[in-house]
């Protein structure tokens, strides 16, 4: 009998087989693309959930996965070997807490599932779960950015800055001063944002979303 989260990390393997993201894979399906997020595994009260057979049974026929296929992932959770490197990932709304990042930016601690990705330059490269509709039409929620926090961050880049307050933003660099930062949204309803330098705690450069 499979474990609920063997079944989970199989659903994880078949996106990254088919070079999808979560929402992606979920998309596919007809499924509303936050259904496969980290962050819908879990109870308010901690208790583990499991996709519907549904869910399941949408996927696989989207992706042409017959259900032995699948059931030959569960499997595989104990030692299986992706072909890319694998890189921490957390929602963006877990991002703003403590416990996630050290000073410099990098992450840290527990907490963090681990996905496989391609190969990123960057020893301290990490993931985030777009969450809300302020990268909208650009990115949906459950996309997933490929942050770098050791990248320099230039004009026009997109990129995700925490605040000592704990926002964590997913925007453009549109100017940096000595003192400011100004922030460009992707979204035309949320204001573009200029924070001074003493009130960002880091800013890192984004390298890859999977869509």
């Amino acid at each position: 009998m499979f474990t609920n989260k063997q079944i989970w990390h199989a659903i994880d393997l078949l996106a990254a087989q088919k070079n999808l993201s979560l929402a992606g894979l979920a998309r596919a399906g007809g499924l509303d693309v936050t259904i496969f997020n980290f962050s819908k595994r879990v109870a308010p009260d901690g208790r583990p959930r499991w996709p519907s057979t549904q869910s399941l049974s949408k996927v696989l026929m989207a992706t042409g996965t017959p259900i032995e296929v699948f059931a030959g992932l569960m499997s595989q959770h104990s030692g299986f070997k992706t072909t890319g490197p694998t890189i921490p990932l957390i929602g963006m709304a877990q991002a703003g807490t403590g416990g996630y990042f050290d000073d410099a930016g990098f992450p840290v601690g527990g907490g963090w599932e681990e996905i496989s990705l391609p190969q990123v330059n960057d020893e301290n490269a990490y993931a985030l779960e777009v969450s809300g509709d302020s990268m909208e039409p650009v990115y949906r929620q459950g996309d997933i950015l490929i942050v770098s926090p050791n990248a320099n961050c230039r004009r026009g880049d997109r990129v995700v800055a925490k605040t000592f307050a704990g926002q964590v933003l997913f925007k453009t660099l549109k100017r940096q001063t000595a003192k400011t930062i100004e922030l460009a949204s992707f979204n035309p309803e949320h204001d573009d944002l200029t924070f001074a330098l003493d009130e960002m705690d880091w800013i890192a450069r984004v390298l890859w979303v999977s869509q």
